[in-house]
C-alpha cells in the first residue's frame, strides 16, 4: 500500500510540471515525492510505469464496472447482440469531453524526458523509455481511431507554449507514422522478459509490444484501405502488423492452449502458453463482476446473426452443411457445430419470465462462467477473482492471418500456422481451411458461403468470419466493422437477424415474450428490440469518426486557432 500511496503521490506531483516558485519554500518537503526528488531510481521509472497499466490493459475492470474493460456486453454497439434497447450511435455534439484529452500523452512525454536524468544503464533507459513510447503509442491510437486528425506532441510543452499548445490537428497518417516510430522503437529496445513483475501480475515485455503492435496496425491498414483509399498507407500498416504478428508467431514460445474456455473463466492464468499478457485478481485486492453477471443476473443475449456465423464441425457454413440440424431447438443448434459456439453460449434456452438469469434473445453466454465457483464468495456480487486475459496468442494468430488476407498474399503456410492452429486446439479440431485458387476450401473442395457479403471476397470473408468466432464477446467487433467500413451491418432494419434471437414454441412460453408472427422467414423468432424508437438505423457516415467537443473548437478560437470539426458533425 506504501507503494501504491507513493505511487498516486508522485503521479499528482508529476502531472504538474515543474515545481511551483513559492518564494516562501526553501526546502523540498522530507515526507513526500516531488519531480526533483523522484527520479532517483530504475526502481521508482517502474513505478511510474505502473500508473499506466489500469488504462490500456483493463481486463475485466473492477468492482461494479459493468464496462468489463469491454469484454461481453462492455462493447455492446455491434451485432454480436441482440438487446432490448440496441446501443444508439452518437447522435449530438458534447459540450465538452467526449475522449479529447492530453493527460496521458503529458504523462508520457514528461516520463521520456525524466528518464534521461535517472542514474542507471543505457540499457535500462532505452528500455523504459520503449515502454513509455509503447503506452504513448497506444494512446495516440486510441486517439486517432476515435477522431481521426489529432495533433501530435512528442515533447514536453510549457504552459507559455501557446503556439504550440494551440494548434491545428496533424493528418491522420503522420500522427500514425509517429505511432509506428515509437512501435518500432519500443521492439528494438524494451526487454525480451523482465523478472520483476508489476501490478496485477501485468509485465511489458518485447513480446506484449509486438502483440498490440500486430492489433493496432491492423486495424490502423485496413482503415487507410477502407476508409481513405490510401493504398500505400494500407500495405505499409498491414506490412507492420503482419511482420508484428510474425515475430511472436516464430520467436515467442507462445502455444495454443488446449482448453479454449479456460482462458476466459480461471483462477490462475499465469502458466496458460496462450497468454502474453493478463490481469490478476485477488480476493481483498481487487475483484470483478463479469463472473456474476453472466451467472446469475438478466444478460443482453446473443443475436441469431452472430450465433448463425459458427461453422458445422465439417467446417462448412450452416448453409451449405448436411450436418446443420436447424434451429428450431437449442439442442440442435449447438450439435455437430464448431466447438467453440458450445464454450460460448450456455445450451439452454433462458427466457423471461421463466428464469431469473434470462438472456434478452434466450441465446444467453457462457464463455466467462466458472461453475466451480459459482456458489462461493468469489463467485457471487463484485468479489469475482477469475483471470483477465489482456491480450493471448489466439488473437495474434487471427491478426497474421487477417493482415496476409488484406495484403493478397495468403498461402496454405500461412494458414497452417494461424487460422488452423486455432482450429486443431484440443477439443476444437475443426477441419483445417484450405485457399485453393485464391477461393476458401474444405478437404479439398472450394466453397462459397451463400450469405457471403457480396461486396466481400470469399476467402477473405471465412478470414472474418473465423475472426468473429474465435474472438466472440471479447470487445473487437465494433473496432473490426468501423475499419472494414462495414457499419451498415448494425442497422436493425437492414439486417433484422441482429434483432432475433432463438425460436421457441409460442404456446409454450410467457406471453409477455415478444416473438415474431408474421409469415416470414422471422416467425417464431423472439425480438428482443420492439419498440420502433429503439431501433438502430445507420444512416451517415459521420458516426465512424467521433465530434470534436465544442468548448475545445471554441477554446482554440479563442487563440486564433480554427480546429475544424468532423466531417458531418
Amino acid at each position: 500500500m506504501k507503494t501504491l500511496k507513493y505511487l498516486m503521490l508522485g503521479l499528482v506531483l508529476i502531472s504538474w510540471g515543474c515545481k511551483k516558485a513559492d518564494d516562501f519554500l526553501t526546502k523540498q518537503p522530507l515526507d513526500q515525492f516531488t519531480d526533483d526528488t523522484y527520479w532517483t531510481s530504475e526502481g521508482n521509472v517502474r513505478t511510474f510505469a505502473y500508473g499506466f497499466y489500469p488504462t490500456y490493459f483493463p481486463g475485466y475492470a473492477s468492482g461494479f464496472d459493468l464496462s468489463w474493460g469491454g469484454y461481453f456486453s462492455g462493447e455492446s454497439l455491434n451485432d454480436d447482440f441482440a438487446p432490448t434497447t440496441p446501443t444508439t450511435f452518437v447522435k449530438n455534439v458534447p459540450a465538452s469531453g467526449g475522449g479529447w484529452s492530453f493527460t496521458n500523452i503529458r504523462k508520457a512525454n514528461l516520463y521520456i524526458d525524466r528518464i534521461k536524468i535517472v542514474p542507471m544503464s543505457d540499457e535500462a533507459k532505452k528500455h523504459w523509455t520503449g515502454v513509455v513510447r509503447f503506452f504513448r503509442a497506444l494512446e495516440y491510437a486510441n486517439k486517432v481511431k476515435a477522431f481521426g486528425d489529432f495533433p501530435w506532441y512528442g515533447k514536453v510543452l510549457k504552459e507559455t507554449d501557446s503556439q504550440e499548445l494551440y494548434r491545428p490537428r496533424d493528418p491522420r497518417a503522420m500522427v500514425m507514422d509517429s505511432v509506428l516510430a515509437d512501435f518500432n522503437y519500443a521492439v528494438a529496445n524494451v526487454r525480451a522478459s523482465d523478472a520483476a513483475t508489476g501490478p496485477q501480475g501485468l509485465v511489458v515485455n518485447k513480446y506484449v509490444v509486438l502483440a498490440f503492435m500486430s492489433r493496432v496496425f491492423l486495424f490502423e491498414g485496413n482503415w487507410e484501405k477502407y476508409q481513405a483509399n490510401n493504398v500505400a498507407k494500407a500495405t505499409e500498416y498491414l506490412a507492420a502488423a503482419k511482420m508484428a504478428a510474425n515475430e511472436v508467431i516464430t520467436k515467442g514460445g507462445y502455444s495454443v492452449a488446449p482448453d479454449y474456455r479456460k482462458l476466459f473463466n480461471s483462477l490462475d492464468l499465469s502458466t496458460n502458453p496462450e497468454i502474453i499478457l493478463y490481469r490478476k485478481y485477488q480476493t481483498g485486492l481487487l475483484t470483478h463482476s463479469l463472473q456474476s453477471y453472466v451467472n446469475k443476473e438478466p444478460q443482453t443475449g446473443a443475436s441469431k446473426n452472430a450465433v448463425e456465423s459458427y461453422l458445422c464441425k465439417d467446417g462448412l457454413p450452416i448453409g451449405l452443411s448436411p450436418l446443420y440440424h436447424g434451429d428450431k431447438i437449442i439442442s440442435n443448434v449447438m450439435t455437430d457445430r464448431d466447438p467453440r459456439i458450445n464454450a460460448t453460449f450456455v445450451p439452454a434456452i433462458r427466457l423471461n419470465g421463466v428464469v431469473s438469469n434470462y438472456s434478452s434473445s434466450g441465446y444467453a453466454v457462457l464463455k466467462f462462467f466458472n461453475e466451480d465457483i459459482k456458489d462461493l464468495t468469489n463467485g457471487n456480487s463484485s468479489l469475482n477473482d477469475t483471470q483477465a486475459p489482456v491480450i493471448r496468442y489466439g488473437e495474434v494468430l487471427i491478426n497474421y492471418a487477417e493482415a496476409c488476407a488484406e495484403l493478397g498474399t495468403l498461402t496454405q503456410s500461412d494458414l497452417d500456422i494461424s487460422v488452423n492452429k486455432l482450429r486443431k486446439r484440443t477439443g476444437i479440431n475443426m477441419p483445417n481451411l484450405q485457399v485453393i485458387g485464391g477461393q476458401p476450401a474444405v478437404n479439398g473442395a472450394v466453397y462459397d458461403d451463400p450469405k457471403r457479403d457480396p461486396s466481400v471476397p470469399s476467402l477473405l470473408w471465412e478470414i472474418r468470419r473465423e475472426r468473429r468466432t474465435e474472438l466472440m464477446m471479447e470487445g473487437f467487433r465494433n473496432d473490426d466493422l468501423k475499419k472494414w467500413k462495414k457499419y451498415q451491418y448494425l442497422d436493425t432494419q437492414g439486417n433484422p437477424d441482429i434483432n432475433l434471437g432463438a425460436w421457441i414454441n409460442r404456446s409454450d412460453y410467457p406471453k409477455t415474450l415478444s416473438v415474431a408472427t408474421q409469415n416470414n422467414a422471422a416467425a417464431g423468432y423472439i425480438v428482443p428490440a420492439t419498440k420502433a424508437e429503439t431501433q438502430r438505423i445507420f444512416s451517415d457516415p459521420k458516426v465512424y469518426l467521433s465530434p470534436l467537443p465544442l468548448d475545445q473548437i471554441k477554446l482554440y478560437k479563442d487563440q486564433g486557432v480554427d480546429l475544424k470539426q468532423n466531417p458531418g458533425w
